[in-house]
């Protein structure tokens, strides 16, 4: 007869799993993800859209999502019409014909365009244009110095690569400050109502097959211009592919790198040591360390949280879980990028990290094309901010700080800052 024991029964039920995108999460979503990599990395969820998903969280898992061509980039692959009713994707872009861009097409459509795309997409233009993207970065500055306060995002780290984007897809500055607007719509609706939004897109897409259409009888030594003279093997791109690449060039390539100069500010400010050591290096002239912290701050609080959409094409099994075709998937590239799996410490901001093979711009087929531009746009103006305004603080309490709701991107609203007064 066995003695009565008074322990209960250990519970191998795992705890209750955290709650997702609340705007508590919205402000910190790493001890959440933290939670699901321990418990339930590849987990699924139903959206604030009401779309239920599939999450990838752990670094191995993730890596493999983003370079599986089982999960599909076209809308079309998914079981429910989603993307129809605007619950998935960039609102507005089906009724605005624009869905022919790179994140939305598989190979060997996605194959064909990119090679068109990177032919005017060069790392040599890019290191051309970094004597302007300087130019840029002082001139947005020199607008705020003599003040000794300013809002970074606002003033900063937004109009930055408008600007920058605008001048390289070739639109005339007087009409840059319309896509200052209609992109601000995009950040402000950013987790809200979707109707802004797609009212912008709209009123892009208009713009961009207008300029495009002139362009085709006065090219000059732009980004349009190319993506008009771009042909392989006497395969060009239509006018409606041409409109939806510099679309999708300018939407993807402005709110990533507003995320990445304001969250790597705001990760310096919360990690003074790392910060000191940054700007003791640019005194002393060396660019090793700006080099290497702009990958880390990419890794460590990246400008995107989760990959855009994919879709299976057919049952597969993700991690230790089924997924079945039609399924959505998401990766998460902020959870992935700080698995203990993959990175030593890592929740520590160590901007000297070398082994820093991160996945803030993504991997496979779809790895960034614009990456070598927002490297640029991070690294000119984290330099410049940190050289010019040394003494740069944040200007209220770190809580009282708020983050932008939304599904893919990770970004702060407001970043308010002082410093002393300086003259231009």
């Amino acid at each position: 007869m066995h003695e009565p024991t008074s322990a209960a029964p250990a519970d191998s039920t795992p705890p209750q799993g955290p709650t997702l995108f609340d705007w508590e999460f919205a402000t910190d979503p790493y001890p959440a993800y933290a939670w699901l990599r321990e418990h339930s990395p590849v987990h699924r969820t139903k959206l604030p859209s009401g779309v239920e998903a599939w999450l990838v969280t752990r670094y191995a898992d993730a890596r493999q999502a983003l370079a599986d061509q089982r999960l599909s980039k076209n809308p079309a692959h998914h079981a429910e019409p989603a993307h129809a009713k605007g619950k998935t994707g960039i609102p507005g872009e089906r009724k605005a014909e624009l869905m022919t861009h790179l994140l939305n097409i598989d190979p060997p459509d996605h194959t064909r365009l990119r090679r068109l795309v990177s032919k005017a997409f060069t790392p040599r233009r890019v290191a051309e244009f970094a004597p302007r993207v300087q130019e840029l970065t002082d001139h947005l500055i020199d607008r705020f110095a003599s003040k000794g306060e300013a809002d970074l995002i606002h003033e900063f780290a937004f109009p930055l690569p408008i600007y920058a984007i605008c001048e390289m897809l070739g639109v005339p500055r007087e009409d840059q400050d319309d896509f200052r607007d209609w992109a601000g719509m995009m950040i402000r609706h950013g987790g809200g109502p979707r109707g802004g939004v797609a009212r912008s897109v709209k009123q892009m897409r208009t713009y961009l097959g207008e300029l495009i259409h002139r362009k085709r009888d006065d090219l000059g030594n732009d980004l349009i211009s190319d993506l008009i003279r771009a042909s392989d093997h006497g395969d060009h791109l239509t006018e409606a592919e041409a409109t939806a690449m510099a679309f999708i060039l300018l939407f993807a390539g402005f709110e990533t790198t507003v995320n990445l100069i304001g969250n790597g500010v705001h990760s310096l400010f919360m990690n003074p040591d790392q910060r000191i050591r940054l700007q003791d290096s640019l005194a002393a002239g060396e660019s090793g360390l700006l080099e290497t912290g702009v990958e880390e701050l990419l890794r460590y609080d990246g400008p995107v949280e989760l990959a855009t959409w994919r879709f299976a094409t057919e049952p597969l099994t993700l991690g230790d879980k089924d997924v079945a075709a039609g399924d959505p998937v998401l990766v998460v590239l902020a959870a992935a990028d700080r698995d203990p799996g993959r990175f030593t410490d890592p929740d520590a901001l160590d901007l000297s990290r070398t082994d820093n093979q991160h996945l803030g711009y993504g991997h496979g087929i779809h790895y960034c094309l614009g990456a070598p531009l927002a490297r640029l746009e991070g690294q000119t103006a984290l330099a410049t901010l940190l050289t010019r305004l040394p003494d740069l603080e944040l200007a209220i309490p770190p809580n009282e700080l708020r983050w932008r709701g939304g599904l893919i991107m990770r970004g702060l609203r407001t970043l308010p800052v002082r410093f002393t007064p300086r003259n231009t």
